[in-house]
């Protein structure tokens, strides 16, 4: 049986909501035409997804298990579209995605050297979403800073940075060059997992705040540089990793050349 794509999109989105008439709206359909739709999953599943109340939706078993698949099935199938939709716009093109205070024009100049007919595009890549955008297709190479779920990726280390501590500019430890993590001891520390804090941006607001310290790399704190927010080295802190990855399997025209020339530029 093959799985309907449509079906399935329509069917995580009742589950988020938890509710038709909500799902609905968001999916710009009338209720009792996703209502049939997801009728219609579960005649060709031959299992039941959803227990139904008049006032809300809970899932089943085998309804949180395809929730739980859901998101990998429903991202190679946007990757699948954009690859497609790259090859079919011509092979002359690659686009490098970054993490924040990550500098790739060393890299980007190297390549139009090798390669001038290959334009190289450019994108910005949140913490969050730096593997994601490698596994859906958005950027062909990526050079990125661990932690992050490198499933279905290749990877090369290209170097380490160096973990900072950002302090509001009158904190304690304020005047000291370097700190250890014995003094971060007892200090609230503003994790993005936590507050669910979504830019480096957001991070430092809440640092000058005084809401907390925050654990960065040297070169985003540089980068974000403000004069109520100081940096101070974490002496015995792990550095970050610095690395260049690839999704498995892709195969856009130019990359192992990219890459072959990338690697030894970003490890100096």
């Amino acid at each position: 049986m093959d799985l309907d794509l449509r079906k399935l999109r329509y069917f995580v989105a009742v589950a988020e909501h938890g509710h038709f008439g909500r799902a609905a709206e968001r999916l710009h359909i009338a209720q009792p035409v996703l209502s049939r739709q997801i009728r219609a999953l579960e005649r060709e599943l031959g299992c039941e997804l959803l227990e139904r109340t008049t006032r809300s939706v809970r899932l089943t078993a085998a309804g949180k298990q395809l929730v739980a698949d859901a998101s990998g099935v429903l991202a190679s199938a946007v990757a699948a579209t954009r690859r497609a939709h790259a090859a079919a716009r011509g092979a002359r093109r690659l686009v490098l995605g970054f993490a924040p205070g990550l500098a790739v024009s060393g890299v980007v100049r190297a390549f139009r050297r090798a390669r001038p007919d290959v334009e190289v595009g450019l994108l910005h890549l949140d913490w969050f979403d730096q593997a994601e955008a490698m596994r859906d297709g958005r950027v062909d190479v990526g050079c990125l800073r661990q932690p992050f779920d490198a499933t279905g990726l290749r990877t090369w280390h290209v170097g380490g940075e160096p973990r900072v501590v950002c302090l509001p500019a009158g904190h304690r430890l304020a005047k000291r060059r370097r700190v250890s993590s014995a003094d971060l001891e007892g200090e609230p520390v503003i994790a993005s997992q936590d507050r669910r804090v979504h830019t480096i941006e957001e991070k430092l607001e809440l640092v000058a705040a005084g809401l907390g310290v925050a654990l960065v790399p040297r070169s985003v704190a540089r980068y974000y540089a403000r004069p109520d927010v100081v940096h101070r080295l974490v002496g015995d802190a792990e550095e970050y990793e610095i690395v260049l990855a690839v999704a498995e399997g892709h195969r856009r025209p130019h990359l192992d050349e990219f890459v072959s020339i990338a690697v030894p530029v970003l490890r100096g």
